[in-house]
């Protein structure tokens, strides 16, 4: 029964932890710009006419804003301006606007002097009242903000002089609508900071993410033959040699300590070597992808039993004849002995998750190292605290071959996904859904006639029966490989949504037999598509180019649903297979709005004339995934994926956007307070 618990619990906490989230295949972890200066202001009242208004803004370190008084050659930095609307119509400006202290720096560059501020920037503005009855006054605010790129910025400024605040808001048209429902959803300031709040908790939870299932490819990798046998042995070394069970339980503890140590060191150099933000970027790159492919199906074989991976035996000598010295460095050599002694078994694992957590990029490597060491170190430091633990403990036998063959498999699986990721950036269409599936179901089905002992490999050992554990698990993949072969036929598959491509990137897109959806459930027809348009996900009228779409949505009168997506993202199809295949919510997707898709990893090329350099980030814009993503940045100061965003027809938003919602009554209150603010 220990057996039969231990490779249920692993089979199904490894794969359900592994199907919510995989990082780096399209998560909704992108990178974030945020603005580097945030605004306040204040209103200060002289007269029943006269009033001083004014805003601060305060700089992060190392950036700086261009005065307005920054000389304007034609080319070179930008100054600042502020803008009054409907002035001298319902008040006048008395005196210039004013500024705060500025630095000035002659530039070798520009060939004169930059006048910036650092730190810090505040601006007055003296005004009187023509109109009593005016209570509202409204201020444009342009700036450019520099350190190595130069970002440009607006700032739509409310002076409420009735309640004496002051607001920065999206557009002007919503500030009644802001003022009646007492909300801040159209401050530009509190969008921002909104959308920084939701990419940190939605970072945060990718991490979490990425621990757990670190944590649990550590359990794995404890079940291993490598290291599972350790346990007894190292625990009895510390308690035997130790003076008495305090100390033993100490130096045991500490072992376990300088394991983790060990394996975050090495999560750190990965993100030290590629850098944070490099390693997301790789994601979507097809020759990260196909030689991720190739590592896994590397370490799969290696795991099945065709090699073993291990380091230069001369490493492991001179590792063990430092951990004769005993004392803390004797213990810490101790840890890195078992890492080195243990790698044929870990290597493969932890290759394969330095390979997904890399693609998640930031410090997830980091991470990642974190939950796997602690699987592996916590039993050493419990079972030295609690000895009598170990006769509880499976013996070692033939079933902990059965756990990394079985990882094995797992291994092999999961590197198809990254070859699809490469075939669906390049729409090669090498590898449809059928041919991805039917690659699948005949990985499980083999795994399956293992588990049940119809096939033998190198490492197995010799038994004429199988255990009760074995057999049960045996069952439960063959029920998911039965479960998998209708998938061929068409079949949405929902349990591993975003796994597969989706159904759409198909020999049969309608699933064999049938050439088109019905009516009643799509609302489309191939006959009557607009122009520029093709049929999506579960036949909703789709445009890539968004002036295409926009012209289109001016045309039928219909809001927009800005879908910012990636063919290798799977948050993106898993909230096309699971949430907009809902009656509600497809009802509503088409029949009530216009569906704009702009996929940001899109390798094609732009044509020459329309390749630029991004006034956001400095880089240059070279394929229409470039141009999508830069446009996301820019106007959204985000670049996760997936992103929606309802807007009207003047590209206004109609409320604020969303990212990955697989809460379907959720995603459907959201397109209805959209379509309902447009209506």
């Amino acid at each position: 029964m220990k057996k039969l618990f231990l490779l249920v619990a692993l089979f199904s906490f490894v794969f359900s932890a592994t199907s919510q989230v995989i990082p780096g295949m399209g998560g909704q972890n992108g990178g974030e710009i945020k603005d580097p200066v945030d605004w306040e202001g204040a209103i200060k009242k002289l007269s029943d006419t006269e009033f001083e208004l004014s805003i601060t803004g305060y700089i992060d370190d190392n950036w700086h804003v261009y005065s307005q008084y920054t000389p304007n050659e034609g080319i070179g930095p930008l100054p600042l301006s502020m803008d009054f609307l409907d002035k001298d119509v319902d008040f006048t400006l008395k005196g210039k606007l004013e500024e705060s202290e500025t630095h000035r720096t002659f530039s070798d560059v520009w060939g004169f002097d930059e006048v910036y501020f650092s730190e810090m920037v505040t601006l007055t503005q003296k005004i009187e009242l023509s109109n009593p009855a005016i209570t509202v006054i409204k201020a444009e605010l342009f700036y450019q903000v520099c350190i190595d790129v130069c970002l440009n910025e607006e700032r739509y400024i409310v002076f409420d002089l009735s309640s004496n605040e002051v607001k920065f808001i999206e557009n002007f048209d919503d500030f009644e609508a802001y003022k009646s429902k007492e909300i801040a959803k159209t401050k530009v300031e509190e969008s921002n900071k909104n959308d920084s709040e939701s990419g940190s908790s939605s970072d945060s939870k990718g991490l979490w993410a990425i621990f757990f299932i670190a944590f649990s490819f550590g359990f794995a990798a404890l079940l291993t033959p490598c290291v599972f046998p350790m346990i007894p042995l190292t625990v009895s070394f510390f308690t035997k040699q130790s003076k008495t069970r305090a100390a033993g339980i100490k130096n045991a503890i500490m072992y376990g300590v300088f394991i983790i140590v060990i394996y975050v060191l090495l999560g750190s150099v990965i993100v030290g070597i590629f850098g944070a933000d490099a390693l997301n970027a790789l994601s979507t790159n097809v020759w990260f992808n196909v030689i991720f492919f190739l590592l896994l199906v590397f370490f799969a074989v290696s795991f099945l039993g065709a090699f073993e991976i291990t380091l230069p035996q001369s490493w492991s000598n001179k590792v063990d004849s430092q951990a004769d010295r005993g004392g803390i460095i004797g213990i810490f050599f101790m840890a890195l002995a078992l890492a080195i002694v243990s790698f044929s078994c870990t290597g493969p694992i932890v290759g394969t998750l330095l390979v997904e957590s890399a693609s998640k990029g930031g410090i997830a490597p980091i991470i990642g190292m974190l939950g796997f060491s602690l699987a592996i170190a916590l039993p050493f430091a419990l079972f030295a605290m609690f000895p009598g633990w170990m006769n509880s403990l499976p013996k070692s036998g033939g079933w902990l071959n059965t756990v990394k063959v079985f990882l094995g498999f797992l291994e092999l699986a999961l590197a198809f996904k990254f070859l699809s990721n490469a075939d669906l950036v390049l729409q090669l269409h090498w590898l449809e859904r059928e041919i991805f599936l039917a690659i699948w179901i005949a990985i499980f089905g083999a795994l399956a006639l293992y588990l049940f002992g119809k096939i033998k490999l190198p490492h197995d050992s010799n038994e004429n029966h199988i255990s009760v554990g074995r057999l049960t698990l045996g069952l439960l993949v063959m029920a998911f490989t039965i479960y998998l072969i209708p998938g061929i036929w068409g079949a949405p598959l929902k349990l591993i949504s975003g796994f597969p491509p989706p159904l759409n990137y198909s020999e049969a897109p309608y699933g064999v037999g049938y050439t088109k959806l019905s009516s009643a459930s799509s609302g489309s027809n191939n006959d009557i598509l607009p122009e520029g348009a093709e049929l999506g996900p579960h036949d909703i009228i789709a445009f890539n180019d968004y002036e295409t779409g926009l012209a289109y949505a001016k045309k039928v009168n219909k809001p927009i649903l800005l879908d910012f997506t990636g063919y290798a993202c799977v948050n993106c199809r898993k909230m096309e297979e699971r949430v907009w295949a809902n009656p509600h919510v497809l009802g509503l997707l088409n029949s009530e709005i216009v569906l704009i898709s702009l996929y940001v990893d899109d390798k094609r090329s732009l044509p020459k004339e329309e390749q630029y350099t991004s006034e956001t980030t400095g880089k240059r814009i070279k394929s229409i995934g470039n141009k999508w993503s830069d446009f996301q940045i820019k106007n959204y100061r985000t670049n996760a994926q997936p992103y929606y965003v309802l807007m009207s027809l003047d590209e206004k938003n109609l409320n604020a956007p969303i990212g990955y919602t697989p809460d379907i009554e959720q995603y459907t209150n959201w397109l209805r307070e959209g379509i309902g603010n447009y209506k």
